[in-house]
């Protein structure tokens, strides 16, 4: 048998190294956002294709995928708990699968969204018990530290989904960009399968029982520290969504970019990774609370002077002033996801796999919530973009501070 650094006993297969355990993971929870993102160049093209008059309606296209999820993360929590990770993970990903089949056959906006739906639930799967699977074996800087990395290729692979679904549809039509995400589905299960080992032990398991799930629920939404982590996540991930449905018109409707919008998409992006590369070396040293504090900061500095030059410029300030300051946004966003993510896991311990459908879930349902109805107000012009920012962060520094005061009456630190 072999033994992990934290208790966790491994059956047959050898633990893998650090470097093959982080960019198993970010492959395997990039299917998120390489979701999201990677239609969106095809935006213009489902909407011919499907007989769309309205090309706004499309950002539905993300926001039923991040419905479903919200569903798939209430499950798949549990059912780790109940039945381990990696079957959890391999039954979200056989469901995502099916789910790509229905979009890309799709002939209709109505069937396209079923078949986002579907995607969206699946894909909870992955995410999901890979979170419960990372916090099996680490635990708070050090897992705010592993987390981190994953998020570097995290945000490397949706910078560059928009360019390989503009690649895929020099090639062939939209439908062959759902085809692309079978194929890595496929290929970070093959991995999965072969390489990760097991991290919850048998005996640790608990079978799906409605009244324990109730009690162990209510007990983790006693913790007011946790449910603040948790909408902290749902407004920065509401800022992400906003972005990502607006992003396509924003850049070729106002800017005029055309086919280039994958190539300033990634530019908007790139804080984000560096961001997140940079978390990992030093949230160790300077703990998480401060670096979220620093982040929320910068961040609400960056969206106030995004909606001020938004004011000055009737809605479309200069391009090259738009992706200054929000690469300034993105870069923070790199600090924020896996450290809020950490900070809200941190306590859970054995309800880790209910915790994190739960964190995730009311986070995801916030999000599509504030994205849709920010985005609602989009009159070509990056004024509401600029709103939602400012907004979501002001609101996340304030419930912040307050899970600050909670954690000192608890006599923690936060770090």
């Amino acid at each position: 048998m072999k033994r992990l650094t934290h208790g966790f006993s491994l059956s047959a297969q050898k633990a893998l190294s650090e470097k093959e355990f982080i960019a198993l993971f970010s492959i395997m929870m990039s299917l998120t956002a390489l979701s999201m993102d990677a239609v969106l160049p095809a935006f213009r093209d489902m909407a011919l294709s499907l007989q769309v008059a309205d090309v706004t309606r499309m950002q539905w296209v993300v926001s039923a995928l991040i419905g479903g999820m919200v569903f798939g993360e209430l499950l798949f929590g549990p059912l780790s708990d109940a039945i381990g990770r990696k079957k959890s993970i391999l039954i979200g990903v056989g469901i995502y699968m099916a789910g790509t089949l229905v979009a890309m056959g799709a002939h209709s906006l109505e069937t396209l969204l079923l078949g986002r739906a579907i995607q969206g639930f699946g894909v909870a799967g992955p995410k999901i018990a890979s979170r419960a699977l990372i916090r099996d074996l680490h635990k708070g800087a050090r897992m705010a530290r592993i987390m981190s990395y994953v998020m570097v290729i995290f945000i490397l692979v949706p910078m560059l989904a928009p360019s390989l679904g503009q690649l895929v549809l020099m090639v062939g039509n939209w439908r062959w960009i759902f085809g692309a995400l079978i194929l890595q589905a496929a290929i970070a299960s093959l991995w999965l399968i072969l390489r990760q080992p097991e991290t919850l032990l048998h005996e640790a398991r608990k079978p799906l029982h409605a009244g324990r799930l109730v009690q162990d629920a209510l007990s983790i939404f006693a913790r007011k520290e946790v449910v603040c982590y948790a909408m902290m996540a749902g407004l920065m991930f509401s800022g992400l969504m906003l972005y990502i449905g607006l992003a396509q018109s924003i850049y070729q409707d106002l800017y005029h970019v055309g086919d280039a919008f994958p190539l300033y998409f990634a530019l908007m992006s790139g804080g984000a990774g560096i961001a997140s590369f940079t978390n990992g070396r030093i949230v160790v040293r300077l703990g998480m609370r401060r670096v979220v504090s620093f982040a929320l900061k910068l961040k609400f500095t960056a969206a106030i002077s995004m909606l001020s030059v938004c004011l000055l410029f009737d809605g479309v300030p200069p391009m090259w002033l738009f992706l200054s300051i929000g690469m300034v946004l993105f870069f923070t966003l790199g600090l924020l996801f896996g450290n809020v993510n950490a900070l809200a896991m941190e306590p859970l311990g054995k309800t880790a796999g209910l915790g994190s459908s739960l964190v995730s879930s009311s986070s995801s349902l916030l999000a599509v919530i504030l994205s849709v109805i920010v985005g609602s107000f989009y009159d070509f012009s990056v004024t509401p973009l600029a709103v939602g920012f400012t907004l979501f962060t002001a609101t996340a520094y304030g419930l912040f501070r307050y899970a600050d005061r909670i954690k000192a009456s608890y006599g923690e630190t936060g770090e």
